[in-house]
């Protein structure tokens, strides 16, 4: 079930009502979230909630057993029953083809020809989200820097959230299972910045992402015909589609936890207004670069290691980073492009790195990071390394026989609209930015002009999925 969708429009209100119309049974308000995630999830493929029922029991027995346990091995081997369950799970349905594949192209590589043994195998939608999601339970609980929960209604509900269950953010059990564990009383101005939240969100899928979507699928099905200022166009239009689709459900996604009375981690803070990449990456995807950064990087040694060792513990962050994203060697050479860029700032000393909230003043910083990330974007959408090496080639020297920009005048209308939408956004975001806000807080009257434009552009009819179910 897509937010955008009519299905969706039907379910919200339903559950909002019976939610908050049960807000003196606690424990049933719980029923209805959890019944009603459970449906939200099962509409893409109902099989599927068997896999992420498994992954909350698995995870809420290990979490009590191992607070009963103080012998070190077999704690051990609890957290590494956990974690062979639940990345075995996610290892087979997102990676089993890529190695399959890549196995049988190695050994083609040297002479030797063996089958792909290639399954037909469905991702489930939101596997890499819940999965990173459940872990941190078990590894918090390992760690003993949580207390296990006794409450399993709690607990499913925690991991099966519907706003945030597919795509994040992947939220930590010390931030949201609490919230889970206590009352909520309906609070009207937290309600209403969820409202606000979930309106821009809609504006930036919808408006934004959505019709850039269609440019960009046809600028990249067809890069060898296409001018440089063409492919150039294409790659900025992706930026801002994956940018408007992914921040979109990540600025719902907390907007509709709002409303039912839950307060859920900041995903994004304005990232193409970064100065440099380590900044970039403390604005992007927060909940998972934090996420790897307490649970892949420090156990590595992080920084308390030699020079050359941190070095190789960002690579590897940044390279399992890529391989999350995606079973694709463009995911992986993506991740490692970030992780060389990034490596010269974080080595730098805090004073050589300071930022003014001036975004006139910093502009040409945060153009050339911006550039950058683009380059790094054409790996992430391209369909193989080639094509992606391909399109940065042709990006600089095809004079090219088709030229998306002046052909057809609906689409130039469409494109000069959502050009213009998105240098609105970025003044927007740039304000709030110079505020040092680290969220969109629109005034009333905008709102009504913003969904008169999401409805303008198709409103729930034109629904496309969100980029990052696929991951």
């Amino acid at each position: 079930m897509l937010f955008n969708s009519i299905e969706f429009a039907i379910f919200l209100p339903i559950v909002f009502i019976l939610y908050w119309a049960l807000r003196k049974h606690f424990r049933f308000q719980l029923y209805v979230l959890l019944i009603a995630s459970y449906i939200f999830y099962g509409w893409w493929d109902w099989r599927f909630l068997s896999l992420i029922i498994f992954s909350s029991g698995i995870d809420f027995l290990i979490g009590k057993r191992l607070d009963t346990i103080a012998v070190e091995s077999k704690r051990k081997m609890l957290l590494g029953l956990s974690l062979l369950t639940n990345l075995g799970l996610l290892g087979f349905f997102k990676y089993y083809n890529f190695f399959s594949e890549s196995l049988s192209e190695a050994f083609t590589f040297f002479g030797k020809e063996i089958p792909t043994g290639r399954l037909d195998i469905i991702l489930p939608v939101g596997i890499s989200f819940y999965t990173f999601q459940t872990l941190s339970y078990t590894i918090d609980v390992y760690r003993r820097k949580l207390e296990p929960t006794d409450d399993w209604l709690a607990f499913f509900g925690f991991v099966s959230f519907f706003p945030q269950l597919v795509a994040g953010p992947i939220e930590r059990a010390s931030h949201l299972l609490g919230q889970f564990q206590k009352p909520r009383i309906f609070d009207y101005s937290f309600a209403v910045s969820g409202l606000r939240l979930i309106i821009w969100g809609m504006f930036k899928k919808i408006v934004i992402a959505d019709n850039a979507a269609f440019m960009v699928d046809e600028i990249f099905l067809d890069y060898t015909n296409q001018s440089s200022l063409s492919l150039m166009l294409g790659v900025v239009l992706f930026a801002f589609q994956i940018y408007g689709d992914f921040s979109g459900y990540s600025d719902i996604a907390i907007g509709l936890s709002r409303i039912f009375g839950f307060d859920l981690m900041l995903n994004f803070r304005f990232p193409y207004l970064a100065q440099n990449i380590n900044d970039f990456w403390k604005r992007w995807h927060i909940s998972l670069s934090s996420w790897f950064r307490d649970y892949v990087y420090i156990p590595l040694g992080g920084s308390r290691v030699s020079t050359w060792a941190s070095f190789r513990n960002v690579l590897i962050v940044f390279l399992v980073s890529g391989f999350w994203h995606g079973a694709n060697w463009t995911f992986i050479i993506w991740g490692l492009i970030h992780g060389i860029l990034y490596v010269p700032f974080f080595f730098m000393k805090p004073h050589q790195d300071l930022h003014e909230h001036s975004i006139l003043k910093n502009l040409p910083k945060i153009f050339l990071t911006f550039t950058v990330v683009c380059l790094g974007w054409i790996f992430f959408r391209a369909d193989s390394v080639s094509q992606a090496f391909n399109y940065i080639g042709l990006m600089f020297t095809n004079e090219g026989s088709s030229n998306f920009i002046f052909e057809a005048n609906k689409r130039k209308i469409i494109l000069g609209i959502v050009l213009l939408c998105i240098m609105g956004m970025m003044i927007i975001e740039g304000y709030f930015e110079s505020k040092q806000k680290k969220e969109v807080l629109l005034p009333s009257w905008s709102l009504v002009l913003i969904v008169l434009f999401i409805f303008y552009f198709g409103g729930f009819k034109n629904h496309e999925s969100f980029i990052y179910f696929q991951f």
